[in-house]
């Protein structure tokens, strides 16, 4: 078994890293080398804009390279509680924002000649009790009535030709939602940028910054450049760096850890005994699984597995004998498949679970996406591209304060308290 991510297993990794030392002056300076610190600097580039991405290991190293693979629009949470939590008028534009991401995506794959296999594939989110299918109806009822038309439901008999598990009693097939290889895209990205005339340097972390008269210098093991503006998107990733001046954002948002695997590839047989509508599923548990089919038909198959606030080989494996578990619960047709791949990763967990961008002490940023950020980071991305020009009103986060987690400064200590709640949760639903 290989405990590496398959997006980074089989894609090309980026090629054009600067190899010399960390120097010169910039406009803005990128921190962070995935989906939103990418797509930010190739909007910056593309502009004239003179500017530099750091990283503090490759290109897509962390939760752009590490995800599930889904494009799913819709928000993790439901309609209604959004619109409770905050105000119907941003329930409303957040919930479009996570399509326009998707619409981005679609077309900056055109523009730049990505070749990431981008496909509309609609998103089932699948009841998983008999007692979760009227809370998830009256779902589907709001959604379709106030903010997307482009939704159905499904009874259970017609499941049968969505998946192929006895498992689940109701469905609410998102259509706009999508997929694609993700480490493709990032890699794709990134050489966006380098061909617009971005400079990015790999193993270079940002370990310390410094007000200077016009900006900032940005200090990293291989030297200091001074640029400007700074644009914060390393996510989760932000900790790995203990020393990263970044204690505003430990305060706030949890890293978690998410585990994947996937299978052999499978026969088209194979494949079609579990996902004959090919589709990115989602189960209604709150430890619940995220699955669909790779390019090569292998299953992917994730989830939290554990409550963990660490992807390393060894916690990586207890994961993926739980994932392995769960995945034979829903498709026991699968008992003599072997798990190719299996890996983690890190999720940045706001409170409420609502990403969050802006600006604080001279730094932009975007983050907290609480695994939902494959969708939205591409257009938020964007928008701190925006906010680094000066242009107002493109951010779709705008106006979300961001309060503290109480009793935390970093170290989540009470995760496995949260495992235990959310599990009996489930058990009790």
């Amino acid at each position: 078994m290989d405990y590496h991510s398959y997006w980074h297993d089989t894609s090309t990794p980026f090629a054009h890293a600067q190899s010399g030392a960390v120097e010169g002056q910039f406009d803005v300076v990128v921190i962070g080398a995935g989906f939103t610190g990418l797509n930010a600097a190739r909007k910056l580039a593309k502009e004239g804009v003179h500017v530099a991405v750091l990283d503090a290991a490759h290109v897509g190293a962390g939760g752009s390279g590490r995800n599930g693979g889904h494009l799913n629009n819709g928000i993790a949470h439901g309609y209604g509680d959004a619109k409770a939590h905050l105000g119907a008028e941003q329930a409303h534009r957040l919930y479009k924002a996570y399509d326009r991401s998707i619409d981005m995506i679609e077309a900056l794959v055109a523009e730049e000649g990505i070749d990431c296999n981008f496909r509309r594939s609609g998103k089932l989110k699948l009841a998983s009790k008999p007692s979760h299918v009227a809370g998830l109806r009256a779902n589907f009822e709001l959604i379709h009535r106030e903010v997307d038309p482009e939704t159905r439901w499904i009874e259970r008999p017609g499941l049968a030709q969505e998946i192929g598990s006895d498992a689940f009693h109701a469905g609410m097939l998102y259509e706009k939602s999508a997929m694609m290889h993700m480490g493709r895209y990032v890699n794709g990205l990134a050489e966006a940028c380098h061909r617009h005339g971005a400079k990015l340097w790999e193993y270079a972390p940002m370990t310390a910054r410094r007000k200077t008269a016009t900006g900032w210098d940005i200090l990293t093991p291989r030297g200091t450049l001074s640029a400007n503006r700074v644009i914060l998107a390393t996510g989760a990733y932000g900790g790995v760096v203990p020393e990263a001046p970044l204690s505003y954002f430990r305060k706030r948002m949890i890293s978690v850890g998410s585990f994947i695997i996937a299978t052999r590839p499978l026969s088209p047989a194979e494949a079609a005994s579990i996902a004959p509508a090919n589709r990115t599923y989602v189960t209604s548990m709150n430890i619940g699984n995220y699955f669909r089919l790779s390019p090569d038909n292998r299953l992917i198959f994730g989830g939290r597995a554990r409550f963990s606030a660490r992807s390393d080989q060894a916690s990586d494996a207890k994961s993926g004998a739980i994932l392995r578990r769960a995945m034979l619960r829903l498709f026991p047709q699968l008992t003599p498949v072997e798990i190719d791949y299996c890996w983690g990763g890190l999720v940045g967990m706001t409170k409420d679970r609502y990403p969050r961008a802006g600006e604080t002490d001279g730094l932009l940023y975007g983050m907290g996406y609480s695994g939902h950020g494959a969708q939205m980071s591409t257009l938020v991305g964007q928008a701190l591209a925006d906010m680094a020009l000066g242009r107002a009103g493109t951010n779709p986060l705008a106006g979300l304060e961001w309060p503290t987690i109480p009793m935390y400064s970093g170290k989540p200590w009470f995760l496995p308290l949260v495992g235990m709640y959310f599990g009996l949760k489930d058990r009790l639903s």
